[in-house]
């Protein structure tokens, strides 16, 4: 099943950040299908808690389109017991042959207070994907540091890191081994670094506020300090973010492949769906030219 879904993917695809925008169906159907036409081997994007229903959002997707991967990055273990998520991916297998990728995650410890449930990352995550069983699914673990890449490498097909550096791509592949997908999110800015920066400052203001630390830990662990992070240093600009043109971009891409990813999941800043499916657009023939 893994080498099937690598070669269904192919190298480059899309995670767009719909659940803060709440767009209206349609919107996300028509970015959807755009997306797909546009060349892109797959789209990926995730939920909350007690917010939009993932399963729902793309099983709409996935009858709206006829070749796009649509992934779920993530479906969150706070959102829905294991038995269910298990019976959810099989039907949505069963109804679209080939077409979906199962991304699951433990999520926040925050969305872990609002059910009323303590918060211990390994051990829950480990507990939730042998309850859920096998699924006629590839599966990938939403995962970062090292035991949780373990993790995935042990019960899941691979693993879908998040808000990662550059760097982060070859230190998973370590953990996952030869075989595993590794498919990262890689977040986009087609302008200079300055304005890369100031997004990224608001990412560190918010994840400081939501008491996030995961991301945060997992950029120390590859050497970034905190000066780096309260700063928002060029280094951390130019390791979280692929800034620039649209060859720029490109090229980084070509670097996260050549670095162990099998798929890079290419997610523009933008303030609404229909201005990040614009850059997108704009990317697709760099895209194309260095993957080929």
């Amino acid at each position: 099943m893994i080498e099937e879904t690598r070669e269904r993917l192919g190298p480059v695809g899309v995670w767009l950040p719909s659940a803060p925008f709440a767009p209206p169906r349609e919107t996300e159907v028509l970015a959807n299908q755009r997306i797909e036409e546009l060349g892109y081997g797959s789209a990926w994007s995730g939920e909350g808690v007690g917010e939009r229903d993932l399963f729902e959002v793309d099983g709409t997707l996935l009858a709206s389109t006829s070749r796009l991967m649509i992934g779920s990055g993530i479906a969150n273990i706070w959102a829905r017991g294991a038995q269910e998520t298990q019976t959810l991916a099989t039907a949505l297998a069963r109804a679209h042959p080939g077409r979906f990728v199962l991304g699951v995650g433990i999520g926040h410890s925050f969305q872990a207070a609002a059910t009323g449930s303590g918060y211990q990352p390994l051990t829950q995550t480990r507990a939730y994907l042998s309850a859920m069983g096998p699924v006629p699914v590839p599966v990938v673990l939403a995962a970062v540091g090292p035991r949780m890449l373990e993790l995935a490498a042990e019960l899941t097909d691979g693993a879908h890191p998040f808000a990662q550096p550059l760097e982060h791509t070859p230190y998973a592949r370590k953990f996952l081994g030869p075989d595993k997908l590794l498919i990262p999110h890689q977040t986009v800015l087609l302008g200079t670094r300055d304005e890369a920066r100031a997004r990224l400052a608001q990412t560190v203001r918010q994840m400081t506020e939501h008491k996030v630390p995961h991301y945060m830990s997992g950029w120390k662990r590859l050497g970034y300090t905190d000066a780096d992070i309260h700063d928002v240093s060029d280094r951390l600009v130019d390791g979280l973010y692929a800034w620039g043109d649209e060859e720029a971009v490109a090229r980084r891409v070509r670097l996260l492949l050549d670095s162990g990813a099998d798929h890079v999941l290419v997610s523009p800043a933008g303030d609404t769906l229909e201005s990040i499916v614009d850059q997108l657009a704009r990317l697709a023939p760099a895209l194309k030219e260095i993957t080929r």
